[in-house]
């Protein structure tokens, strides 16, 4: 019995610091990608300014929604996984 929870908790725990580390990583790589994309809108103008512009911002709202869902979904997961060890205990 006390196995099970010990393994259930180091899956979560796990689970939670895997999350963690690619939500940051993707949000460097989105920071820097956007730098990058700014760099190239002050450069170009015009037309292109406005392409650009909608590419970043299309990029951003990718990133918040994939984060979101990953949060969500995380979050899921150790309410159902703490209930089931409180349902076992």
């Amino acid at each position: 019995m006390v196995v099970v929870v010990v393994v259930i908790v180091v899956v979560v725990v796990v689970v939670v610091v895997v999350v963690v580390v690619v939500v940051v990583v993707v949000v460097v790589v989105v920071i820097v990608v956007v730098k990058k994309l700014i760099v190239v809108v002050v450069l170009v103008g015009g037309r292109g300014r406005e392409v650009a512009v909608a590419v970043v911002v299309v990029i951003v709202v990718i990133v918040v929604v994939v984060v979101v869902v990953v949060v969500v979904v995380v979050v899921v997961v150790v309410v159902v996984v703490v209930v089931g060890v409180v349902g076992v205990l």
